[in-house]
């Protein structure tokens, strides 16, 4: 489990947790008196720390831009002249209006459709995020939740939680910077001395949670830092190193 947990504490309060230590301390509360007390004790003082960071707007501030607003003169609109076309050169700005309004309806539609695409797109994307959480909150219900933290390497820390009933886990990974040099954090499982890719971030990403399948039958899950693209096997020195047990 995760060392000290009590010191979980005040980042608990405060909602600097992640999702896996938010669910192993809830799950500590149930059990610890002293624990649920320090809580309630912290959110008291937060509650009244945070009484004094807002003020009053000043009695007379409205009144005084209404005064400004009724001192300040106004610019009238100016008066355009009327113009008058020829005849013939009205037929044709006729003809020309007529053209844009065409071609103004045909990028309409154009538009429609580019606009139509990414709400679709981004309703599909909803939709895997949806989906991809409601697994993370699956797995982390589980009775047999097993909640695992390390120090990253660098600064930071990474924490799997992984459920043998989901034969799945979770991964998480906080850095405080990304990699030097242009370089990319690597996730890593390891089943029976082979390393498994588990995914790449991008160049100067520094936080992922990712869902790992058959975690429980791995015996690592590591962390390198690896050329921009990741590679085909880890490179020493690993940045994290958690055992699976």
């Amino acid at each position: 489990m995760i060392a000290d947990i009590h010191a979980l504490a005040g980042a608990y309060v405060l909602d600097a947790v992640d999702d896996l230590e938010r669910a192993a301390f809830d799950r500590h509360l149930s059990e610890c008196d002293a624990c649920r007390g320090e809580v309630g004790e912290l959110r008291e003082a937060a509650v009244r720390l945070a009484g004094g960071t807002w003020s009053v707007p000043p009695p007379r501030l409205r009144d005084n831009v209404l005064d400004e607003i009724r001192k300040t003169r106004q610019l009238p609109p100016r008066a355009a002249k009327p113009v008058v076309a020829p005849a013939g050169r009205r037929r044709r700005l006729v003809a020309v209006a007529a053209a844009v309004v065409l071609a103004a309806a045909g990028a309409g539609t154009a538009a429609y459709q580019i606009q139509d695409q990414r709400v679709r797109d981004a309703q599909a994307s909803a939709a895997a995020t949806r989906a991809e959480q409601e697994r993370v909150n699956s797995i982390l219900a589980s009775p047999d939740l097993t909640v695992r933290t390390q120090q990253l390497d660098g600064g930071g820390r990474v924490t799997i939680a992984y459920s043998r009933l989901r034969d799945a886990g979770v991964v998480s990974l906080i850095a405080d910077a990304p990699p030097t040099g242009g370089r990319v954090f690597q996730l890593w499982t390891v089943h029976a001395t082979k390393p498994v890719d588990e995914g790449v971030l991008a160049v100067g990403q520094t936080s992922v949670v990712k869902v790992i399948d058959h975690m429980p039958s791995a015996s690592d899950v590591g962390v390198t830092a690896e050329p921009a693209g990741g590679s085909r096997v880890p490179t020493d020195p690993m940045l994290a190193d958690l055992k699976i047990v």
